[in-house]
């Protein structure tokens, strides 16, 4: 991600041509963030996996799938493999205490759900995986930006990401992080489209982006991995980042040090003005509408028959029916 420089009273001169596209040993000597709110996350995901085990409690159900995985933990051993190879618990857990399911969001009046679900994991494999990419790629992020706009994009893409998945996948459960995870991976995107003239090497950062991007998203393209999550976070990530990670343009931090003749009168140049509004209509219309749709019990599929592709590709090695 890009660096950003604050303004604590004095100014800071860019050096010519644009700041390069990441962090140097010099830059990450200016961080102005000290990051608290991913660490705070991971600490809080694992507490509420722990607690998803300790209401599971493998040993005291009766288990078609064959002996619990790793008894040793006792209460919070892993459900058989054949029945979780994520090393975690039963769906009927998981759908306890908070998993997306269109039905009981629409039909049960539980849109709690659409926030809770974003907590809870699969399994071990899931958690941890999630896990790497939070501390990756949002401490980073929280460095640069901040506790607060780093944490509305991390829920609002989460979020974004359960509406989505709600109104296409009808007929399975949804639980995970990843939608948010994808929102933070769309934020990097905007964020150097929106600030495109305060960098140098800009041309192969987006080209290493898009590389990431579409790879994470061409893995969601196998089944049971519910990458209507993922579009529906990324998305809204994406847009979040032109409205909270806009930055001010080059010169307007140094304007008081520079001669009148050489000072910029306004902060931000004439694009960014245009892409903050467009993503800031285009979101707040994406969400109305997603959640209308959603509550008036609307299946998206009948109004976009090739979105399920979006979600699995089918092919003569696996099928995409649960």
């Amino acid at each position: 991600m890009a660096d950003v420089e604050t303004d604590k009273g004095r100014a800071r001169k860019r050096p010519r041509g644009g700041r390069a596209y990441g962090h140097g040993p010099a830059e990450a000597a200016e961080r102005a963030w000290t990051p608290w709110l991913v660490p705070v996350l991971v600490v809080a995901f694992v507490a509420v996996f722990v607690v998803e085990m300790y209401v599971n409690n493998c040993p005291d159900h009766a288990q078609p799938f064959g002996r619990c995985f790793a008894r040793f933990l006792h209460r919070f051993s892993f459900q058989p493999i054949r029945q979780n190879p994520l090393l975690g618990p039963s769906s009927s857990t998981l759908e306890k205490m908070g998993a997306l399911q269109w039905i009981k969001v629409v039909h049960q009046n539980q849109g709690w759900r659409l926030v809770a679900c974003v907590w809870l994991h699969a399994g071990l494999i899931h958690l941890l995986t999630n896990m790497f990419s939070l501390l990756f790629i949002g401490v980073r992020l929280e460095q640069q930006f901040g506790f607060v706009r780093i944490g509305v994009i991390y829920l609002l893409s989460g979020f974004g990401g359960s509406v989505l998945s709600a109104l296409l996948l009808m007929n399975s459960i949804s639980v995970g992080a990843s939608g948010a995870l994808f929102g933070l991976l769309g934020a990097m995107f905007s964020e150097l489209i929106i600030n495109w003239t305060i960098y140098s090497n800009r041309v192969a950062a987006l080209l290493t982006l898009l590389v990431i991007i579409i790879i994470n998203l061409g893995i969601g393209l196998f089944p049971h991995v519910d990458n209507f999550a993922h579009i529906g976070g990324f998305v809204s990530g994406f847009l979040l980042g032109f409205v909270l990670l806009i930055q001010p343009r080059v010169g307007w931090m140094e304007r008081d040090d520079l001669p009148p003749s050489a000072q910029v009168t306004s902060k931000y140049k004439a694009y960014q003005r245009v892409l903050w509004v467009i993503a800031l209509l285009l979101l707040m219309a994406g969400f109305a509408s997603s959640l209308v749709m959603l509550f008036r019990g609307v299946n998206g599929n009948d109004h976009c028959h090739w979105c399920r592709y979006l979600n699995c590709v089918p092919t003569s090695r696996w099928s995409c029916e649960d």
